[in-house]
């Protein structure tokens, strides 16, 4: 008997796929890197107002600092994870974007915050994109859209701990809780890189294995994994020249962009919104901050494996169209129904693009060219984040009306679903060796 059990746990294990561990450990990635390198400024940002006496502009400036971080190491992430892979590359990133974090809880004035926002940018990116980079090499076609949705989930673990976690220890530390929020979260943040350096692995190969999802009558896709110094440079030439003459990825970065626009107009002023502009207490807000969080979660798995069954450029249509009403819903929302409403919808498809656009450059490149893809296209994901915070802000300064921002992102995000229905991809020959 005792055999027979300790024979089944061993089969068991022999059975389980590394894929699995390397898809826990990105959701974390991507909850340090943005659900708290990011968003975590969206709870924190009422308070860290009052604190260093910032207009809206300011507001929307500082979170522009971290999407210019971001947008200049977009590409540059994904070309060093083909270089060094991702592992070195993503772990690395997360240890800058922590330590930055700490600094903004230490700074007293507009300038310091923008450039700590700005390097925890740049964290975010180095180890945002390689992270999701490594879906292609773990996971076949028909598991990518899975595996990036739930990758992309993570960014609703850190909107649900942030929306928790964040107003108590405001309210616990009046004055100073904004300080002691980016300690908590940038400590976390470093957590999560040591575990990226131990667990993370860049390929298969390294584990004696094929993608999660390979037929064992398949050629073995080890092939395309570079080991050599000179084949390195060899990838790296090849991702550059490939995104850049690709003209499927320059349209593909149009519409990321009309995205990045949007829901970041959303996301950075969704409790700023709620508490000074409708009356709301943090703590309300907050909670539903964390409900945006919870149901998230799923929000790239969901949409991520539809996209799977019935192609991306439709499912990005169908997604780009519900969140054009929940933002068109919370700019004229006057209670809370209407912000419950408008919670529940951006929840519902929160993280899907991202997760469906990282399948897409999959898709489109293969596993060797999908971080320099998506890195490329990442570009202009950036410079609608870059603008849309500071334009916002303006709108608010100079309008006093705080809805306006919002109708805003909603009839950007309705572009972006016209532009989504007409997408037509053709697979690009990859780079084999």
């Amino acid at each position: 008997m005792g055999k027979r059990i300790k024979g089944e746990i061993a089969s068991r294990l022999s059975s389980f796929h590394y894929a699995y561990v390397i898809l826990a450990v990105s959701i974390f990635t991507v909850m340090a890197s943005l659900g708290y390198g990011r968003f975590g400024y969206t709870v924190i940002l009422p308070s860290m107002k009052e604190a260093l006496d910032l207009n809206y502009t300011q507001m929307g400036l500082l979170a522009s600092g971290n999407f210019i971080g971001y947008l200049l190491f977009a590409l540059t992430g994904g070309v060093l994870a083909v270089r060094y892979g991702p592992r070195l590359v993503v772990s690395f990133s997360l240890l800058v974007t922590g330590a930055a974090m700490l600094f903004t809880g230490l700074s007293n004035t507009f300038y310091a915050a923008f450039i700590f926002r700005v390097i925890t940018g740049i964290g975010s990116g180095g180890s945002n994109i390689p992270v999701m980079g490594l879906a292609s090499s773990w996971f076949k076609g028909n598991r990518r859209g899975m595996a990036t949705g739930l990758m992309v989930g993570g960014s609703g673990l850190g909107l649900l701990s942030t929306g928790y976690l964040v107003p108590r220890i405001l309210t616990g530390y009046q004055g100073v809780g904004w300080r002691y929020s980016w300690f908590v979260l940038g400590g976390l943040v470093i957590v999560v890189a040591a575990a990226a350096y131990l667990l993370l692995r860049n390929h298969p190969k390294e584990k004696s294995l094929n993608a999660l999802g390979s037929n064992l009558k398949e050629k073995e896709e080890v092939s395309v994994f570079l080991n050599s110094h000179t084949e390195k440079n060899t990838a790296v030439l090849f991702s550059l020249k490939q995104v850049c003459t690709e003209k499927y990825l320059w349209i593909l970065a149009a519409v990321y962009s009309l995205f990045g626009f949007s829901y970041i107009i959303y996301s950075t002023f969704f409790i700023a919104y709620l508490v000074n502009g409708r009356g709301l207490q943090e703590t309300a807000a907050g909670n539903l901050w964390s409900l945006v969080g919870i149901i998230s979660i799923f929000s790239g798995f969901l949409w991520g494996t539809v996209s799977d069954y019935f192609g991306r450029e439709k499912t990005l249509g169908v997604v780009f169209l519900l969140q054009s009403v929940s933002f068109g819903v919370m700019g004229g929302a006057q209670n809370h129904p209407g912000f419950l409403l408008s919670s529940m919808l951006f929840g519902l498809t929160a993280w899907s693009i991202p997760g469906i656009m990282a399948a897409l450059c999959g898709d489109t490149m293969g596993p060797r060219g999908a971080p320099a893809a998506l890195g490329f296209i990442t570009l202009g994901f950036g410079i609608g984040q870059v603008f849309a915070p500071w334009i916002s802000g303006l709108l608010v300064d100079f309008t006093a009306n705080f809805s306006l921002p919002f109708f805003v992102a909603s009839l950007t995000s309705f572009f972006g679903a016209a532009m989504s229905f007409v997408l037509r991809r053709k697979n690009v020959q990859e780079y084999t060796g």
